[in-house]
């Protein structure tokens, strides 16, 4: 019974996804980020939970990058879509089968996001060097990070902010390092405890408390802050240990 435990997890994931997917089409972009927090929080303890009951399982590792590609692969696709429609002030008329709706080509760009992150899974689940660490940002923070724009617009209530997040060269440019970071060489650790002693996870210790205090201070400004300081701690522990 208990090798089903982390499947089920996983396909929490797969549910929660699904229904952020609904939402993100409709343009409820914060119910959507709310069923993706929800379905990364599922597979952050999947894998766990796999650990830890010992029943690890090849079709656990398919099912989850399945489960990934909808709630983190699928949905920041869809939420770019939508920004970038947001920042555009007019479009034309595109017609199709006999329908005539006001859209422009802008807002497909957002999808370069759901490519990407459907290249990276499948090559991840090829790649045996990714146990202890990652090669390229995992495509969950780099879904935490586009999901946290439209919270920011709706809680930060700073015209700065708002100008920035809804300028269509920033979300394009943010479109395109989005998908190289998804797919670079960049090696990023885990957050997976083989213990819990300090000595051997102070890095995930201090990444952990850090994350921490500027979610507390921050908000939900903190999100794409955290990614960022997640993609620099790993860069300075990994030219630590080269030198």
């Amino acid at each position: 019974m208990r090798r089903y435990i982390p499947n089920f997890l996983t396909l929490l994931n797969l549910l929660s996804g699904c229904v952020a997917t609904v939402f993100a089409v409709l343009n409820h972009l914060e119910l959507a980020a709310l069923f993706v927090f929800i379905g990364i929080f599922f597979d952050f303890f999947d894998g766990l939970a796999a650990r830890l009951l010992n029943v690890q399982s090849e079709i656990g590792v398919q099912l989850d990058s399945l489960a990934d590609m909808v709630t983190s692969g699928l949905v920041p696709g869809i939420v770019m879509f939508q920004l970038l429609q947001m920042s555009e002030t007019g479009g034309w008329n595109l017609g199709f089968f006999g329908h005539e709706t006001e859209m422009t080509i802008l807002p497909f760009f957002g999808f370069i996001i759901t490519l990407a992150s459907a290249y990276r899974l499948a090559k991840f689940n090829l790649d045996e060097n990714q146990v202890s660490s990652f090669i390229g940002l995992p495509t969950p923070a780099n879904s935490l990070f586009i999901l946290a724009l439209p919270l920011i617009l709706l809680y930060h209530n700073s015209n700065e902010l708002n100008e920035v997040i809804l300028n269509q060269w920033f979300l394009m440019g943010l479109t395109l390092v989005s998908a190289y970071l998804l797919n670079s060489k960049i090696k990023l650790f885990a957050l997976k405890f083989d213990n819990w002693s300090f000595k051997d996870n102070s890095v995930r210790y201090l990444f952990l408390i850090g994350s921490l205090v500027m979610l507390l201070t921050l908000k939900f400004l903190a999100v794409p802050l955290i990614v960022v300081f997640y993609i620099l701690a790993s860069l300075l522990t990994t030219n630590s240990k080269k030198a």
